[in-house]
């Protein structure tokens, strides 16, 4: 009973913090100086209208390379803690075949249909993330709900763990060794500015970000996909 009535007052305590943050809320009518000043100079500077792809892939790309390798670990140590399960029930053909009978017809089609329009998202996501709203990390969770979808449309559908684990880790060593010719080319350590900026606004602009954007996508699609693989049932 007394469990009840905490619960019921911690509740009570958060929603009123909660509800007052809300009620006394109002939207700024200017910027504070410096998102104005970083709005202005993204676009000057590297040439991209999207100011936070910009910030996030070149002004704190070291910062985003290491949340990156913190996803990595994640999906390291996942693999570590469920990968001997994980074995045992995919080379279990009985539990397989009870499993896929939960997969209907319906299902298995619209996945069949969806998973390449997926792609394309991801894939128009992750290549205008410099000119709109989107990046390397939004498509690349895109691309890893394809794979959820699979997992989910087919007990029997199975992941390349060796292609997988590839694809990522050259991802990486592309991202790095670009990051390497800002130093040299540019002005520092993932300097976008070591490819021609071209026209603002442009498909193909805004120097390096567009291919570290692609080069983060498949990082994080990867290391999702492989997260997801080693959750299934």
């Amino acid at each position: 009973m007394m469990r009840r009535i905490f619960a019921v007052l911690s509740v009570a305590f958060f929603g009123l913090i909660f509800s007052s943050l809300a009620i006394n809320y109002t939207e700024r009518q200017s910027l504070r100086p410096l998102a104005a000043s970083y709005v202005k100079l993204v676009p000057q500077d590297l040439g991209a209208p999207n100011v936070i792809t910009g910030i996030l892939l070149t002004y704190r790309a070291f910062d985003t390379l290491g949340e990156v390798a913190v996803l990595f670990m994640a999906a390291a140590a996942v693999g570590l803690l469920l990968g001997k399960s994980g074995q045992g029930r995919r080379h279990s053909p009985s539990k397989i075949s009870d499993r896929a009978k939960s997969s209907s017809e319906i299902v298995q089609s619209g996945a069949q249909i969806l998973v390449p329009l997926i792609g394309i998202f991801a894939a128009y996501i992750i290549m205008n993330g410099h000119r709109s709203a989107g990046g390397g990390f939004q498509g690349g969770a895109v691309i890893a709900s394809s794979v959820l979808l699979l997992v989910l449309a087919s007990a029997r559908y199975q992941i390349d763990l060796e292609f997988f684990s590839v694809t990522e880790s050259a991802a990486g060593v592309f991202f790095v060794l670009t990051g390497i010719a800002g130093l040299i080319f540019a002005g520092g350590f993932l300097d976008s500015r070591v490819l021609p900026l071209g026209q603002f606004g442009a498909f193909i602009s805004a120097g390096a970000i567009p291919f570290l954007s692609v080069l983060l996508g498949i990082k994080v699609g990867c290391e999702l996909s492989v997260i997801i693989d080693r959750f299934r049932a």
